[in-house]
């Protein structure tokens, strides 16, 4: 006793660790509710304190050591859990460039922050562990915790799923977010649609109807030849094929609702519930499915409450409801078989997804927007899996692409059909000779023909300019996400070791044995929503032949970027700007069909359901002042609609003046896609020439399998892509942090 009373650290650097040390009694984490029931490793940190208290002079009250706290959320095994910091490869983050996100933005969001301070909340972390562990939060932290989240103001989706969480009923968030979307799905349905009472083509809704009422009564072959002056069939063979069921189960109904050309034009209510039932019915069959499977795929390392608000968010998403259950189509079905195939990316199953794909461009050939995309990281993974291994996978996927399509065209390709038979669908499903453009859309062509030239006039009888013009535009637009995933797969490749080089045969034994491994998506994969988002946004902006509701392709992949961004963070930010301008661009579309009410509620509703407050100043950067703007004169020509009539020689004033708005917010969220996308890819790829060989990291762990070697090099693709992986200087933080508390430790043993 007296070794340890002469060892003890003098009076003057006592108090000084006391300060740098102590924990108030009320801040331990390990003691619940004010109770003195302490952990094993509390009582033997007292009775080293007891010890010294023995020791001291009666006058050295104030320089007792306080109980040495539980280590921090960081060194714990829990924080392994939801952290994933085990799954972390040292050797592997030297090799990377330091990403030029800030530590404030979204990609470096692994970790709670404070949106005020925009540093590591370790409170937050705290509440957390306290979560993992069972233990209840302190007052004073729930107040803290609580008033953070009234600042930030999480939305209804968030409240709603915090208080089912908290009740014990978080089995059934999930069957209740699915049947109040369906119930909002349904009350959408219950007004106008497109072309309603307006003969004698009427519209939307007549041309689904009229494609069960040919497919059921026709033979395959006259399918894209009928009548095409009425609603002939312009859509993939998968439509016609979901066409023909859903007109024989119509039929068993009633066969008048899809008797051949008596039935044109029919607007009986039975009818309408049988139409309107269909498309609930798809869309709950595979849309909701594929999004409930991207809940758990891409963010399943994140908790149960956050998967769940995520879920809510892509629920009610505005655009597509008011466009599948409003206007009248099945848009649902094409997105759900794209999100189904990246999700099928996501676990590693690539031949599944890209059979999915063709599926997708198979029902609608607007998936064609995500094509080169997908393409590319199909291309940029076979590039990764190298020479061998990559080449075997093309051949696959080619082969199975090749199969798909011929699966899909059959009636129409030999023995079934003349080899001339396959010109008519062809024909019909890319109609060039329609022009450039139709209606007003926020496109670059409309935009720049109010603004700056006439584009039919200028190429009247060359509309083949416009066409190749159109093409150039195009590539150039979506070429950056193409790129960024061909140099990550490139850059990122499997390459033999030194001493794998030296034997010869054992180099593709690892390769072979990581690319058994289902699971095992490529370091490319957080690239892809931003790539998504890239290519279908710049179809949007410069392709032929646009309209206004293709924007549902590119607010696909934002939305699902946004479901997964921290609150009021710079990808959630954009996300809720797009999908409300997305919204107000179809404003024409929708005030046509009669749509206003369910216009308004669903911006309402959804803007209530992820917290966004679009009349909240939001001036500290560049999107929130960019969306002070875009609202402001968006409200301003909502207004001026609603109480002025356009003069008669500018009908379209509204319209033009909705295009002049909106295409500028969309160009921009193409240019920060583009952005994101570097940022992304230099974050996890790093610079070009930086790196060491892959086949030396998997050397460095020897003992580990290549399964679990690849599953510590994929680290977090997922959440990175969706915001919430970290960056290196945060990392760094928490290094940094680490060793301090690793240097106390081992001071706090030497005196003990």
């Amino acid at each position: 006793m007296d070794e340890m009373t002469s060892s003890a650290p003098s009076g003057e650097v006592r108090k000084r660790h006391v300060r740098d040390r102590t924990t108030s009694f009320n801040s331990i984490p390990h003691i619940k509710g004010g109770s003195s029931t302490l952990r094993p490793s509390t009582l033997r940190n007292c009775t080293s304190t007891t010890s010294l208290r023995s020791v001291g002079s009666e006058t050295d009250q104030s320089e007792i050591i306080a109980p040495v706290p539980r280590r921090h959320l960081l060194q714990t095994a829990e924080s392994s859990q939801w952290l994933r910091l085990d799954t972390f490869s040292d050797t592997r983050w030297p090799s990377r460039g330091v990403s030029p996100v800030s530590a404030a933005s979204s990609t470096a969001s692994a970790f709670p922050t404070s949106s005020a301070s925009k540093r590591l909340s370790f409170s937050a972390l705290m509440e957390q562990e306290k979560m993992v562990r069972g233990i209840t939060a302190s007052a004073s932290h729930l107040k803290e915790r609580q008033e953070s989240e009234d600042d930030l103001g999480p939305g209804g989706a968030r409240r709603w799923v915090r208080w089912m969480h908290r009740h014990g009923m978080k089995a059934w968030v999930v069957p209740c977010a699915v049947a109040a979307s369906m119930w909002v799905k349904w009350c959408i349905g219950l007004g106008t649609y497109s072309g309603h009472a307006t003969p004698p083509m009427f519209g939307d809704y007549e041309a689904q109807r009229h494609w069960m009422e040919l497919t059921i009564h026709l033979p395959v072959r006259e399918w894209y030849t009928y009548d095409l002056q009425y609603w002939g069939l312009d859509y993939p063979p998968l439509t016609a094929y979901a066409s023909w069921l859903c007109g024989k189960v119509g039929a068993l109904f009633e066969p008048s609702w899809l008797s051949l050309d008596a039935s044109r034009g029919i607007e009986s209510p039975d009818s309408k519930i049988f139409m309107r039932a269909s498309v609930l019915a798809l869309d709950t069959l595979l849309y909701i499915p594929a999004l409930y499977t991207f809940m758990r795929t891409w963010q399943g390392t994140r908790s149960s409450r956050t998967q769940h608000v995520a879920l809510v968010t892509l629920l009610f998403h505005p655009a597509l409801l008011l466009v599948d259950f409003g206007h009248f189509q099945y848009n649902s079905v094409m997105l759900g078989l794209t999100l189904i195939a990246i999700n099928s990316f996501a676990a590693g199953y690539d031949l599944m997804g890209a059979v999915f794909f063709v599926l997708s461009l198979g029902f609608k050939q607007m998936a064609l927007y995500y094509a080169p995309a997908i393409g590319s990281y199909l291309l940029g993974k076979c590039i990764f899996l190298g020479p061998v291994h990559g080449t075997r996978l093309f051949t696959r996927l080619a082969f199975t692409v090749i199969i798909t399509l011929a699966f899909l065209f059959a009636p129409f390709l030999p023995p079934l059909a003349p080899p001339s038979a396959i010109l008519a669908p062809i024909s019909r499903i890319f109609p060039f000779a329609r022009g450039l453009f139709e209606d007003k859309v926020a496109n670059f062509w409309c935009f720049t023909n109010v603004l700056l030239i006439k584009w039919k006039r200028a190429f009247e009888g060359s509309e083949g300019t416009l066409v190749k013009a159109s093409a150039v535009l195009t590539a150039l637009g979506f070429l950056p996400g193409v790129a960024g995933l061909l140099w990550g797969g490139w850059k990122a490749r499997l390459q033999p070791s030194k001493e794998q080089e030296k034997e010869g045969a054992a180099a593709p034994s690892a390769t072979a044995s990581l690319v058994s491994i289902p699971s095992t998506p490529t370091p490319t994969l957080p690239l892809l929503p931003y790539a998504l988002l890239t290519s279908s946004m710049s179809f949007f902006l410069f392709s032929f032949q646009v309209h206004e509701k293709t924007i549902l392709l590119p607010l696909l992949p934002l939305t699902l970027l946004l479901s997964g961004a921290p609150l009021n963070e710079e990808v959630w930010m954009w996300g809720v700007l797009g999908n409300n301008v997305g919204v107000f661009s179809m404003w024409p579309l929708l005030k046509k069909d009669g749509l206003g009410v369910q216009y308004f509620a669903m911006l309402l509703l959804w803007n209530r359901v992820v917290g966004h407050d679009p009349f909240r100043l939001r001036p500290n950067s560049f999107v929130g002042l960019l969306s002070i703007a875009v609202y402001a004169a968006a409200s301003l020509l909502q207004a001026l609609e609603l109480v002025i009539s356009p003069p008669a020689r500018y009908p379209d004033l509204f319209p033009v003046l909705n295009v002049l708005v909106c295409t500028p917010v969309f160009g921009l969220v193409w240019l920060w896609s583009v952005k994101r996308g570097i940022e992304v890819g230099w974050a996890t790829g790093g610079l070009p020439g930086s790196g060491a060989r892959r086949g030396d990291e998997v050397q460095m762990k020897p003992k580990e399998s290549p399964a679990v070697e690849s599953v510590r090099r994929d680290f977090g693709v997922r959440a990175m892509s969706l915001g919430y992986a970290p960056s290196q200087s945060r990392r760094r933080a928490l290094e940094s942090l680490r060793a301090e508390s690793m240097e106390r430790d081992a001071i706090l043993s030497g005196r003990q």
